[in-house]
């Protein structure tokens, strides 16, 4: 049996030599989750044995790393904003950028919300219509609308997808964090009902002949209907910002990630179906990542 050094020494070779720049880090982040321990305890005690069990399942996630297996994928989680989600390979993983669409969102909810009644005073009277509605469309994991009612417990949360695999990972991030919210296998709007005064997505934005040039673990891992935009990148934000305002209340948002060279399409595409008030904010390395506007 081998030692937690030697496996620490043979995990950050063998993710070396497959080009992995992470490899130190990644190494002991697997045996981590392996043993149930963290680094500190391994430092400590890198001469007890392994088990032959734990050896081979710390070796087959090495092996799976180096074939460029999702690093997520392999824990099963993924960390966003202040709280951490259930992956696998039926949703995309989130993202660091993806947060500056939950902080846009947040700032909108922060002036809404002291004119609603809050989650308790909701549950004494049934489900309140004086309640701030959000949709997540294209919600995947479901890591965008769970984070604002997290921050916001008092807006009642709708999450669609449609793939009923994505919104079983949904499900599960709900009973994770304790947060109500009703899921719908949708089509874009085609099953959802009712009006909102916020609707947040992340829908798939790239260009259909650039998914091949992406990273291994993007392309070869990652659900292809999460990513595919159609030719421009494009398709999803011409259907969402069309049918957008049969299901918005007057003054209510629409939110949007975007790529970095999508900004001026997309507040053009928004112009053009009356939404004012458009902004655009940049993510943490300076790229425009978020485009919002209300009726």
């Amino acid at each position: 049996m081998a030692t937690i050094r030697e496996l620490l020494t043979l995990g950050k070779e063998k993710l070396e030599s497959s080009g992995n720049e992470y490899a130190k880090y990644e190494r002991k982040v697997l045996l981590e989750e392996v043993l149930g321990c963290n680094y500190m305890y391994m430092l400590m005690n890198g001469e007890e044995e392994v088990s032959g069990g734990k050896e081979k399942k710390y070796l087959n996630l090495i092996e799976r790393r180096c074939a460029h297996a999702p690093l997520q994928y392999l824990l099963g989680y993924a960390h966003f904003m202040d709280y951490t989600f259930y992956v696998n390979e039926n949703v995309l993983i989130p993202r660091n950028d993806t947060e500056i669409l939950v902080e846009c969102a947040n700032k909108i909810l922060g002036d809404m919300t002291g004119n609603f009644s809050t989650e308790t005073e909701q549950e004494e009277k049934g489900k309140s219509e004086n309640s701030v509605q959000v949709l997540d469309l294209c919600c995947g994991t479901g890591c965008i609308g769970i984070s604002l009612k997290l921050y916001h417990q008092g807006i009642a949360l709708t999450l669609a997808d449609v793939s009923k695999e994505a919104l079983e990972v949904t499900k599960r991030n709900l009973e994770k964090h304790d947060v109500k919210g009703e899921l719908i296998c949708s089509s874009l709007f085609q099953k959802i009902t009712g009006k909102m005064d916020m609707i947040v997505s992340n829908p798939p934005y790239i260009e259909s002949r650039v998914i091949d040039t992406l990273m291994p673990e993007v392309k070869d891992h990652e659900p292809l209907l999460a990513l595919d935009g159609g030719e421009d990148g494009l398709d999803f934000y011409r259907k969402i910002t069309m049918q957008a305002p049969e299901y918005l209340n007057t003054g209510g948002w629409l939110l949007f990630e975007i790529g970095y060279n999508q900004k001026e399409a997309v507040l053009q595409i928004m112009k053009a179906q009356g939404f004012k008030d458009i902004a655009v904010k940049t993510d943490y390395a300076g790229l425009d990542r978020v485009v919002y506007g209300h009726l």
